[in-house]
């Protein structure tokens, strides 16, 4: 078994700063690419930031700026620091980790529950 677990989301006044967590547990042998989507309601899921496991980071343009991704291989932890949040980044984030469970074992997607980030103007 493998648990996606997230955690910092809240509500903020625009300008304002949170910080995202996200940690993977569990029959772990190896973590690809890790990283942060979101979807705001009446909207599709998008890629908000990932980094893989060789330092290759994305930025959606959006973000670009204002997010830093970062991730902590020995706690299986990826984080999400936002800056001068925007009402339109008031989403549900969610968690993304590529994982292989086994050194035979193919990569595959697991997903955290979400957590709600709101930014008032």
């Amino acid at each position: 078994q493998v648990q996606v677990v997230e955690s910092g989301g809240g509500a903020v006044q625009a300008g304002g700063s949170l910080r995202l967590s996200c940690a993977a547990s569990g029959t772990i042998f190896s973590i690809n690419a890790m990283g942060w989507y979101r979807q705001a309601p009446g909207k599709q899921r998008e890629s908000v930031a990932t980094l893989s496991s060789s330092g290759r980071i994305y930025y959606a343009d959006s973000v670009k700026g204002r997010f830093t991704i970062s991730r902590d291989n020995a706690k299986n932890t990826v984080y999400l620091q936002m800056n001068s949040l925007k009402p339109e980044d008031t989403a549900v984030y969610y968690c993304n980790v590529e994982i292989r469970r086994t050194v035979v074992a193919g990569p595959r997607d697991y997903w955290g529950q979400g957590t709600q980030v709101t930014v008032s103007s």
